[in-house]
């Protein structure tokens, strides 16, 4: 199988790594527009070899792993390139533009859209690890736009490497993605803002820094260059969340600036009840990874 990883950094590296580990007789090409991510990808032994645009009409698989907006100029030459065998999918975090973007082209049935639900706050090839989709949800988008042996094929790579299935439209996609994914993107950023702005004045505030703020401010180091697309994309959806999130913070600071700490705690205490809707999300997916493996 030949596959086309285009943009090789963590997610493309990582996808590229898992199919290596998990299929025979696969062949991974590289696409980046920096030529340092390539040689890097091909000294880790992530890719095989290094290609070009032209050479997609002999890919099996093409997998796109770049800035969203990029993809919105990509993939319609992607798909204006590869033979009619081969499957196009991404790992774009907003859908519905992509989708709107590609819904007339003639080889539409050759794209399924997908975005995994995973990652880390790092990126370029080096950061690219082993078994990064193993257990993680993958969201596809308009299924039944993709032509069927190619859909069997897409689902046959991604339960080789470990992934679960989740369809969704891409509307409910963007907006729900938005709260769960994009949002704490945000709140992360800014908390990082507001602490590096204090510690100009204070130098002693990371010494104070404890696992809490490390765990919580970590998203922040996430790339500027992939997010700032996604909020320009998804910025109804992004607006709305922000509206709610900022509205119960200031409700949060009302009821401390009434010394009304009874309500601060029961504002907590209702909140812990995101333990109970996770823990049983987590029992749920367990069961069904035992279920599948039965």
């Amino acid at each position: 199988m030949k596959v086309f990883v285009i943009g090789v950094g963590l997610i493309g590296g990582s996808f590229a790594l898992d199919l290596k580990s998990e299929l025979d007789k696969v062949e991974i090409f590289g696409i980046d527009e920096n030529d340092e991510h390539l040689d890097k990808a091909l000294e880790l032994e992530i890719i095989d070899q290094k290609a070009k645009f032209e050479d997609l009409k002999k890919a099996d698989l093409v997998y796109l792993a770049i800035p969203v907006d990029a993809s919105l100029e990509v993939l319609p030459k992607i798909l204006d390139l590869v033979n009619d065998n081969c499957v196009v999918t991404d790992a774009g975090s907003t859908k519905e533009h992509l989708c709107e973007k590609v819904a007339g082209h003639p080889k539409r049935r050759n794209y399924l859209s997908g975005h995994p639900i995973s990652g880390t706050e790092y990126s370029g090839p080096s950061a690219a690890i082993h078994g990064l989709f193993r257990n993680k949800t993958n969201i596809i988008c308009e299924v039944e736009k993709t032509a069927f042996k190619l859909q069997e094929k897409a689902l046959e790579i991604f339960q080789a490497i470990g992934m679960r299935i989740r369809y969704m439209d891409p509307v409910s996609h963007d907006r729900h993605i938005a709260y769960v994914s994009h949002l704490s993107h945000i709140s992360s950023f800014m908390l990082g803002k507001t602490v590096l702005e204090k510690e100009k004045n204070e130098r002693d505030i990371f010494d104070l820094a404890g696992s809490g703020f490390a765990s919580t401010v970590r998203l922040a180091k996430s790339s500027p260059a992939m997010w700032t697309p996604i909020f320009s994309l998804n910025k109804k959806n992004v607006m709305e969340t922000l509206d709610e999130y900022i509205s119960n913070l200031k409700h949060f600071r009302k009821l401390m600036e009434e010394d009304n700490f009874e309500e601060v705690f029961n504002e907590m205490e209702r909140t812990n009840h995101i333990r109970e809707v996770l823990n049983g999300i987590n029992q749920k997916e367990e069961t069904k990874i035992l279920e599948n493996g039965k």
